[in-house]
């Protein structure tokens, strides 16, 4: 049985970066979401504005924007891409529960998925760091990859039949 080729590992197992140079460019999209469950304290401040640190959710934008655009930075062997746009929404999906996505898009010859990803990842760190003083007890329950377009590997999206198999 053939062993799986790693597309980050060179013939002799050693780590490099993917040679994208042959691939065409494309459109490449990408949306992940970050959330964070808060005490219930934590939360009444948030939706009031109250927060002693300022306003949370320009300055968790505004860290999800620049975490997107240095993610070659933070993550080895990622390409650096020229970002075109990126986009940060907060939408509460319960009481205590806050949802962060950030959308990312590029024409590039590889995906945006990290970039995405390490915004959402990053806005949710922010979210915490600014709330943190209230009550530590805050908990960034999950970040996942929602949905990408463009490339080889073409379209996903959480939770379609087409993905579940």
């Amino acid at each position: 049985m053939k062993s799986p080729s790693f597309s980050h590992l060179d013939e002799s197992g050693n780590a490099r970066m993917v040679d994208v140079g042959g691939k065409p460019v494309t459109r490449r999209s990408a949306l992940a979401e970050g959330c964070l469950f808060f005490p219930e304290v934590v939360a009444e401040r948030l939706r009031a504005g109250a927060v002693p640190k300022g306003d949370v959710f320009q300055v968790a934008r505004i860290a999800a924007i620049q975490a997107a655009k240095r993610t070659d930075e933070l993550i080895p062997l990622c390409h650096a891409l020229p970002l075109e746009d990126v986009s940060v929404d907060f939408q509460w999906e319960a009481e205590q529960r806050l949802q962060i996505r950030v959308s990312v898009a590029a024409t590039a010859k590889t995906g945006v998925e990290m970039e995405a990803l390490v915004g959402a990842s990053v806005a949710a760190l922010t979210v915490y760091d600014m709330c943190k003083a209230l009550d530590k007890g805050i908990e960034i329950e999950r970040v996942r990859l929602l949905s990408k377009s463009g490339g080889a590997s073409g379209d996903y999206v959480r939770g379609t039949a087409a993905q579940e198999s």
